[in-house]
């Protein structure tokens, strides 16, 4: 398999065409063409087809190869030919006018032909005009490939055989202007991929010896130390070894707010060092690191079409050919039949075929969704295909997990009552004294609260007892700390209400004390991801008729999530299979739903819904295998944004399908009482519709 970047490519519908050529050759096995990145993915048969010959075959189409290496020449820059002799053909045109107008257009005597002055100037702006035209056309028809330019030629040809030198030179220099500006506008959507596979630099520091040397990423090996010094983007993903500094992963997150990162810390490849200099051992290979995920999710997700694109793909099939034989017929039915003026009917026919490019249609929706795409990814949301933006825009339900979705997955200390003369500071200190040496992920909770207050003592005789709790001796008294099965009824006698209270609020209960004298209790939850309650207003004001969750928690825990956070509804106490089940009921009742998780427990709910959305899948190569969409970070509250993003492209993409096929409509209506001229169907009802199809679609580039 080799890859190649192809030169030239500014017409979505040529890619068909260059692929079905390429294709045909001997030896080729395997061919795909990303218009959004004009990268082309060839696999061959070495003993049949050269590399040479492949090279030679896509020059032969009219299209170069660039070198990875080398950036593409701007189109508006004097390098540029086309955009010289697209400049030299406009100043020619303008000339030939003022020529035609504003002077005595003299009789020039070439070949024993009568020109004048300014049909000359027409014929030299059409030769420059249409220079690239020509070389593209005779090259694609010598491999029996028609593009869009013969239009454009064929247009241009008959306005002189009929003496409209003036129309078909505007036809040609306005193709060429258009040509150039279409170009340049592509350029710009894909610049937004090019800015996402540049966020990594080319070289590190990396410690060799003693001493620190600049290699190139390519290079690094897992286990090498990385020097990244302040403001310096980190080149791979690893942990810091020494030094604190606050991390700018907006690139890779989306986050807007930096993140400090310490000692022991996970740091991604493309991230911003803001501060101090960090070192890094490396975890992973650049192939093998976040941005490279993402990079190569984005190019393939770029690839895979949505059911709408597909739909266009077929529609431009039949559209072209049908508008092209009714040209035919526009000439030949009122010319052979009724006897009309050849002229008058083969002009309105030049006029039909111009409109008749499909490029705005093949563009209207692959350019909408490639931005989208790109758009999502510079904000930490991935899409792995264009089907899955077309999906989301019809989504009418969604269903969370809770535990580490709706909530932030590991418990917190909420509640600290003292009893029995103890004070807030004593039932910590116990507590912390003995659970910091369990490994129990509520007694890391209370260990995480009392470190920043010093609460430790001496503590000796540590024991855990099994499904209840822990105890040991501190300051010659022996202490409990677990649940309630750990201590006699009587001893909590006199507290239930304040036990009850908390454990209504579906809060883990902590007892603290000795075997016959409670000290206090500690609660313990979950903590609710800030924004989900917001998140949840926010997707009923977009039109989401139902937001559900969804969890294997007991039914009181569920219950106090659900309200806090205003869900329509709660399931509790489900395993896996149960989640799955539900979301294939959900199915049969012809309700379209989403189902968001962690990537890792809710794999088979996210694989069963109609879109799968995986949370928090920095670092996480299951997340981003599971999930259909992934949130690069733990923000719920980019659920939103994701619906938003949704909804806007597959708005943007009826609009441009829309304004394609109306105006090419309007204008082929207006052809017959002769309401449109060539230089109108290329400028407006044909180049000037692509460009605004493009514009359109870029727009998406800036929803935040």
């Amino acid at each position: 398999m080799i890859e190649l970047k192809i030169k030239g490519l500014h017409c979505a519908d040529c890619v068909g065409k260059i692929e079905k050529s390429m294709s045909s050759l001997e030896g080729i096995e395997h061919i795909k063409l990303n218009f959004s990145t004009s990268k082309m993915q060839i696999r061959y048969n070495p003993d049949a087809i050269s590399l040479e010959e492949i090279h030679s075959k896509i020059k032969s189409l009219g299209y170069g190869i660039l070198d990875e290496e080398i950036e593409e020449i701007s189109a508006f820059s004097l390098k540029n030919r086309k955009f010289v002799f697209t400049f030299i053909s406009g100043i020619a045109m303008l000339l030939g006018l003022v020529m035609y107008f504003l002077t005595p257009d003299t009789v020039l005597m070439t070949f024993y032909l009568d020109i004048h002055t300014s049909s000359l100037l027409f014929i030299i702006a059409m030769v420059f005009g249409g220079y690239h035209a020509v070389k593209k056309a005779g090259k694609a028809l010598l491999n029996k490939v028609f593009v869009i330019d013969s239009l454009m030629l064929i247009g241009a040809l008959g306005a002189v055989l009929i003496d409209a030198f003036a129309e078909g030179a505007a036809v040609l220099f306005l193709f060429s202007l258009a040509d150039l500006l279409e170009g340049y506008s592509i350029e710009r959507s894909r610049k937004s991929l090019n800015e996402l596979v540049n966020i990594t630099p080319k070289v590190a520091s990396v410690r060799r010896g003693e001493k620190y040397i600049d290699i190139p990423i390519e290079e690094i090996q897992v286990g090498d130390m990385v020097l990244v010094r302040s403001g310096e983007r980190i080149a791979v993903d690893g942990q810091v070894i020494k030094g604190v500094s606050s991390i700018n992963q907006a690139p890779i997150t989306g986050e807007s707010m930096p993140v400090t990162k310490d000692i022991g810390d996970i740091v991604f490849a493309g991230t911003i060092n803001q501060e101090g200099s960090l070192e890094i051992q490396v975890m992973k290979g650049y192939k093998d690191s976040t941005v490279a995920k993402i990079i190569e999710l984005v190019e393939s997700a770029e690839e895979q079409k949505a059911p709408i694109e597909r739909f266009i793909d077929q529609f431009a099939k039949y559209y072209t050919p049908a508008v092209i034989i009714m040209a035919v017929m526009v000439t030949v039915i009122p010319t052979w039949v009724f006897q009309q003026p050849f002229n008058v009917w083969f002009y309105k026919s030049l006029l039909l075929l111009l409109i008749s490019c499909p490029c705005a249609l093949a563009l209207s929706t692959p350019i909408s969704i490639v931005s989208g795409i790109t758009s999502g990814a510079k904000n930490g949301v991935l899409f792995k295909g264009g089907a899955y933006v077309e999906q989301l825009a019809k989504i009418d339900t969604f269903a969370f997990d809770k535990t580490g979705t709706l909530t932030e997955g590991k418990p917190v200390v909420t509640d600290v009552i003292p009893f029995n003369g103890y004070s807030r500071e004593d039932v910590l200190s116990i507590a912390s004294t003995l659970e910091c040496r369990s490994e129990h992920p509520l007694g890391k909770a209370i260990v995480e609260i009392a470190e920043h207050e010093s609460f430790f003592r001496e503590c000796s005789d540590f024991t855990a007892i099994t499904g209840k709790g822990i105890k040991g001796i501190i300051e010659n008294e022996t202490y409990l700390v677990g649940s309630k099965k750990l201590f006699n009824p009587e001893t909590l006698s006199n507290f239930e209400e304040d036990i009850l209270k908390l454990e209504d609020e579906a809060k883990t209960i902590v007892i603290v004390g000795k075997e016959n004298e409670a000290a206090g209790i500690i609660g313990l939850s979950d903590k609710i991801r800030d924004g989900s309650k917001r998140m949840v207003e926010d997707l009923h004001a977009m039109g989401i008729k139902q937001v559900i969750m969804l969890t294997g928690d007991n039914k009181r825990t569920a219950k106090a999530v659900a309200e806090k956070i205003g869900v329509d509804e709660y399931h509790a106490e489900l395993l896996p299979e149960q989640k799955v089940s539900f979301i294939k009921k959900a199915a049969e009742e012809n309700r379209r739903i989403a189902m968001v998780g962690d990537g890792m427990n809710d794999a088979p709910a996210l694989a069963t819904a109609h879109l799968g959305i995986a949370m928090g899948a920095a670092g996480s190569d299951t997340a981003l295998e599971v999930a259909d969409i992934a949130l690069m970070d733990d923000n719920i509250s980019r659920i939103p944004y994701l619906l938003s993003l949704g909804k806007r492209t597959m708005g943007i993409v009826k609009q441009n399908i829309a304004l394609a096929i109306g105006i090419k409509l309007l204008f082929a209506i207006l052809v017959f009482p002769g309401l449109v001229t060539l230089w109108m169907a290329v400028a407006i009802g044909d180049m000037g519709v692509s460009l605004a199809v493009i514009f359109n679609a870029l727009r998406l580039t800036k929803v935040r």
